[in-house]
């Protein structure tokens, strides 16, 4: 069975996910969790929760923040507040976190996330064999990689089949720091789109995204994987993950509409070629023209990848 899974950037964008078929939201407080389109309060998060579970959903929860030690000591009360709302799972990657919950018996399901740690049927069944109940592949998978893992793992794992993708991430603000050295006020993350670009590659377009966990670097192209649902349909990948970091408001929620109408499709054995490009055109007109798209590593061969 398809599961969508969608990220939330508000309490109001998440009740209309569900209501236009989104299985699960995924949502967090920037204090614990990475790369979200907004830190969401717990208060926000149990509404979502109630609404989510009134209408036969899910919620996920980011707590897959880097712990330094001034984090890890604030994390307890954050999973037993989670525990109390009655989450259904989180996203965890760090064995601290993993380590205090069995300590302090909080019973919160957890998907291992260590974003591009992910590489390996043997690393996400290593966690399952320690609780977790599902994975997060690292996004610079290939389709034989990814066929080859699904057939080894033992829980569920996650594909981003729509959204961005972060090559790194550093602990320091750099954004801000950068315009402290040239003496101007840093723009907010509202009024800023900035990027790094390759001096011998101009098409290049790494994004820059910065919260209180630091500075973190996108790849130029998006994800983009509607031409391939068929293929990850057939391989049993069925997780799929939309990301709306960069595609904000309704526009985020139209694209996630396409693919509620793509699963609906597979549900109804209708699945078709004209079908999946008619959604990837539509998509295309929707997603934010500054921003590339592309099936990332999906359709590399493995052994050319450097």
């Amino acid at each position: 069975m398809i599961e969508l899974i969608a990220t939330a950037e508000s309490v109001e964008q998440g009740k209309t996910l569900l209501d236009a078929g989104i299985d699960t939201l995924y949502v967090g407080e920037d204090e614990f969790g990475l790369r979200l389109p907004a830190s969401l309060s717990l208060d926000e998060i149990h509404t979502l929760t109630d609404y989510a579970h009134e209408n036969g959903k899910q919620i996920y929860v980011a707590v897959n923040a880097l712990m330094h030690n001034d984090r890890i000591e604030k994390v307890m009360p954050y999973l037993q507040s989670l525990q109390s709302i009655g989450v259904d799972a989180m996203t965890v990657g760090d064995p601290g976190v993993i380590h205090l919950m069995k300590k302090n018996n909080i019973v919160l399901p957890y998907i291992y996330d260590a974003q591009v740690m992910v590489t390996s049927a043997n690393q996400v069944n290593f966690w399952a064999k320690r609780g977790a109940v599902g994975a997060v592949l690292a996004r610079e998978l290939t389709y034989e990689e990814l066929k080859m893992i699904q057939q080894q793992t033992t829980v569920p794992v996650e594909v981003l089949v729509y959204g961005a993708t972060c090559i790194h991430q550093s602990k320091r603000p750099l954004v801000h720091n950068y315009f402290g050295y040239i003496q101007e006020k840093a723009p907010s993350m509202e009024e800023r789109q900035l990027f790094l670009v390759e001096p011998k590659k101009e098409e290049t377009h790494y994004s820059i995204y910065e919260d209180i966990n630091g500075t973190h670097i996108f790849a130029t192209d998006d994800v983009n994987l509607m031409p391939q649902l068929g293929n990850l349909a057939d391989a049993g990948l069925t997780q799929w993950k939309l990301d709306g970091i960069f595609t904000r408001g309704e526009r985020f929620i139209e694209i996630a509409r396409l693919f509620v109408e793509a699963k609906q499709a597979f549900e109804a054995e209708s699945w078709s070629e004209e079908l999946a490009i008619r959604l990837n055109d539509r998509l295309q007109s929707l997603h934010p023209q500054e921003r590339a798209l592309s099936e990332g590593f999906f359709l590399k061969d493995p052994t050319e990848i450097q």
